[in-house]
């Protein structure tokens, strides 16, 4: 995606510096008034009693950033049609991106900006296996501006802001950090797993869902879609979603790469009763009928008890994808999500029995 005309990167950049010394006690918030290629409106620092990069970042995007209110869905409660409310941001001049599980199953969805105008909207897209869709906006108020995806991965450490409407609340932002990458998450009562997900301790409440997970130049690095609790939240990526959103808006939909396997990450106990040397790798549990693997990859042939846990036994274990390292089910799915796509071939070192081998599989598009 383009970079928005009307760039955030200059002032929130500089004030990004700013903000480690205000942190160690020898600095002040930056006082700057103009912004090198301008924001949709020029920050003005005197209507703060204090400054700090946080509010720079709030300032520079929150017109960019909706509450979603999405009208006909049924009420768990009373199994009457309801009304469910999320959070979604400006991708270019008039799509904005939010959470597939937001707008599921809905009838109507209108969005708000932070100025106070409301907007019908057209559903363009959605994934279920990535939770992203793509909404078209019928009006766009002139100092909302598309924001960035990031083009870096994040690191664990790395400051983030979740901006959005928890339980409502317009225009709220929560601080923290990225507490991990690259994680897998099970998607609530589906039997798949969203890949590349960013871990924060950010604040994330329902309402957060859609709504952008930025870093301190106000570039997003994840799409907010749940919260567990006890200051643990999660975000789709900035890269996965970089490759699902345009396919939703040429196409209304994308195709995800498929192995057509079941598997486990090869830990102490999976590597002992393997007779492996030491863990790592995933196993393949199972080989699904009739997809990629049939005939190319040996699943598990018997299971089993350890700990009062299930160990997999028989099955290929495999080390490298493409020449690429894979540790664990997670670096499987990263690497799946982002470097490859239905049709590709797919060259595996694995381990059988004893020794390594080779085998060749072509990916297929995930099954619905």
């Amino acid at each position: 995606m383009q970079n928005p005309e009307l760039s955030r990167r200059g002032l929130l950049a500089a004030a990004g510096g700013g903000l480690v010394g205000s942190l160690a006690g020898c600095a002040e918030p930056q006082r700057d008034s103009a912004v090198e290629g301008g924001l949709s409106a020029e920050i003005d620092r005197d209507d703060h009693a204090e400054g700090s990069t946080y509010t720079d970042v709030y300032d520079a995007i929150i017109d960019s950033v909706t509450q979603v209110r999405v009208f006909g869905v049924e009420d768990p409660l009373t199994q009457t049609e309801g009304r469910g409310q999320g959070s979604g941001f400006l991708y270019d001049d008039r799509h904005l991106v939010t959470n597939e599980h937001v707008v599921a199953d809905g009838e109507e969805v209108d969005l708000q900006y932070i100025n106070g105008d409301w907007t019908a909207t057209k559903l363009v897209g959605v994934d279920r296996f990535s939770d992203l869709a793509v909404l078209e906006a019928d009006h766009v108020p002139d100092a909302a501006t598309p924001l960035s995806l990031t083009e870096q991965r994040p690191v664990v450490g790395q400051q983030v802001l979740a901006i959005g409407n928890p339980y409502g609340l317009e225009g709220s932002m929560s601080a923290g950090v990225v507490s991990g990458v690259n994680r897998t998450l099970d998607a609530p009562g589906r039997r798949f797993s969203f890949p590349n997900v960013v871990q924060t301790d950010a604040a994330v409440n329902p309402g957060n869902s859609g709504g952008p997970l930025v870093d301190l130049e106000g570039n997003v690095v994840g799409v907010v879609n749940a919260g567990g609790g006890n200051n643990i939240g999660f975000a789709i990526s900035a890269a996965l979603t970089e490759r699902v959103v345009p396919a939703l808006i040429e196409d209304g939909e994308f195709e995800h790469p498929f192995m057509g396997i079941t598997l486990a990450t090869v830990d102490r106990l999976i590597a002992e009763e393997n007779d492996l040397s030491k863990a790592g790798g995933v196993i393949v549990v199972d080989v699904l009928p009739d997809g990629p693997a049939t005939g190319v990859l040996e699943g598990s042939d018997r299971t089993t008890t350890r700990r009062n846990e299930e160990i997999p036994v028989g099955g290929d274990v495999i080390l490298e994808m493409n020449g690429e390292p894979i540790p664990d089910r997670h670096a499987l799915s990263t690497f799946l999500a982002l470097e490859t796509s239905p049709g590709d071939e797919l060259e595996l070192l694995l381990r059988r029995g004893s020794s390594e081998t080779v085998e060749t599989m072509t990916l297929a598009a995930r099954p619905e």
